[in-house]
């Protein structure tokens, strides 16, 4: 027979709650459906200055074009001149140092992580200036490339290409 003073709720639902709520307050949020973001765009834009005051320069101008790029490609069928513009804010990017997975000479399996990673939030931005939508974001990527032969640049614009192809399948659905 059942504890009546039992909670209807079990230890694992209980559990997950807490480390939901414990990740909301460190900034970190589920993905959950983006904020009523509107089904066109009139433009798009990428903002990377937040890269520029870490240093990035010339790389996160990189970054920035590969995204605002990809973003006029997969968002082509959803331009509209009178919807809010696009703008992407890009505050973080991480590259790994071990391209290969740590399969490279001197490797030992130690979990060496080969992920790359770009951080923002896309803004739907009113004819005003008005924040109509925010949708924060993180995307990492494997990378399984030979640390012989490092590619950078090249490594960028596939992050930046694939941090829009999610947040396109995080908006539109």
């Amino acid at each position: 027979m059942r504890n009546p003073m039992m909670s209807p709720f079990s230890r694992r639902s209980i559990l997950k709650a807490f480390a939901c709520a414990g990740l909301a307050g460190a900034g970190f949020s589920m993905p959950a459906r983006a904020q009523a973001f509107p089904p066109a765009f009139s433009s798009f834009a990428v903002d990377v200055s937040a890269l520029k005051d870490k240093g990035l320069g010339p790389f996160a101008d990189l970054l920035g074009a590969a995204a605002l790029d990809e973003l006029q490609r997969s968002f082509a069928d959803r331009v509209d001149p009178r919807g809010p513009r696009l703008v992407l804010v890009l505050t973080s990017v991480t590259m790994t140092a071990f391209a290969d997975g740590g399969t490279g000479y001197r490797s030992r399996g130690e979990g060496n992580s080969g992920h790359d990673a770009l951080e923002g939030q896309a803004l739907a931005v009113g004819r005003r200036g008005e924040v109509l939508a925010a949708h924060p974001m993180l995307a990492v990527r494997d990378v399984n490339t030979s640390s012989l032969t490092p590619n950078e640049q090249g490594r960028a614009v596939m992050i930046a290409q694939h941090y829009v192809r999610w947040l396109r399948r995080q908006l539109v659905n």
